[in-house]
């Protein structure tokens, strides 16, 4: 399991609004502390941190599983932000694009209709909780829930 990826952002509050409002991520509340130097979001059950610098370098580009294609697709357009042509994959019928951020990292936007697979063949639930995941921590760093 990938427990977070970090990017390079150069605005905190411009790249929390657009996560939120593009992707549905929500802003992790680590304390006063880690919040001061640096931005934590979740989409789903992973992380995306953030290094902040006056001139972001972004290098290759991460990948999200969209659950409601068209979802997706009417938001992105509602909100206007570009995406690349759309691709439907032979091997399930599911959905690929591309998208950047306002400092240029780039995020595949994927779907996988038929879901996920074990070595056996068996059908795999990811673990979800619609209130998020969350590693335990001492106390005092963040919330205690």
């Amino acid at each position: 399991m990938i427990q977070h990826i970090n990017i390079q952002i150069s605005d905190k509050e411009r790249t929390r609004d657009w996560y939120e409002k593009v992707l549905g991520a929500e802003f992790l509340d680590r304390g006063p502390e880690l919040n001061q130097r640096q931005l934590q979001l979740r989409i789903g059950s992973g992380e995306i941190h953030s290094t902040h610098t006056a001139n972001p370098s972004p290098s290759g580009h991460f990948a999200l599983e969209i659950d409601d294609w068209e979802e997706m697709i009417a938001n992105l357009d509602a909100l206007e932000v570009p995406y690349s042509p759309p691709t439907v994959r032979a091997y399930s019928s599911g959905h690929s694009t591309y998208i950047n951020d306002p400092d240029g990292n780039m995020i595949e936007l994927v779907q996988h209709p038929l879901g996920l697979k074990d070595s056996k063949g068996k059908a795999v639930e990811l673990a979800h909780d619609p209130n998020g995941l969350t590693w335990a921590r001492l106390p005092g760093y963040g919330p205690s829930t």
